[in-house]
C-alpha cells in the first residue's frame, strides 16, 4: 500500500506544486498517514498470528521491514525531486524566445 501511494502521489506532487519544500511537506504528510495505517494493519495481523511482516520474537528488530520502508520513503523524495526538475525544465524550455523570422 505504501509503495503504491508513493508511486502514484510523489511525482505529481513534485510536478504540480510550485514550491519544492511544500511538495516535500505534502509528501511527508501523505506518507505518514499511509505508513501509520499500513503499520496498524500489519500489527493487527501479527497479533493474530501472521508473522510474514514481523518476526515471531517481539524483541527482535524487523530489519527487512525497516530497510524496505526507508527505501520506499527515499524513493518518494526522489520522485518529488524528479517531478520538480521535470517541471522546471519544461517551464524553462517553453519560456525561451522563439525566432519566427526564419
Amino acid at each position: 500500500m505504501e509503495l503504491i501511494v508513493t508511486l502514484v502521489v510523489a511525482f505529481p506532487l513534485g510536478f504540480f506544486v510550485r514550491s519544492r519544500g511544500t511538495a516535500y511537506v505534502a509528501y511527508i504528510a501523505v506518507h505518514s498517514f499511509v505508513f501509520s495505517f499500513q503499520n496498524t494493519e500489519l500489527v493487527r495481523e501479527w497479533s493474530g498470528g501472521d508473522h510474514s511482516a514481523f518476526p515471531k520474537d517481539p524483541g527482535a528488530v524487523p530489519w527487512s521491514y525497516v530497510l524496505a520502508n526507508v527505501a520506499i520513503y527515499a524513493a518518494g523524495f526522489g520522485l518529488v525531486t524528479l517531478g520538480h526538475a521535470v517541471r522546471t525544465r519544461l517551464r524553462r524550455r517553453n519560456a525561451e524566445a522563439v525566432d519566427l523570422a526564419h
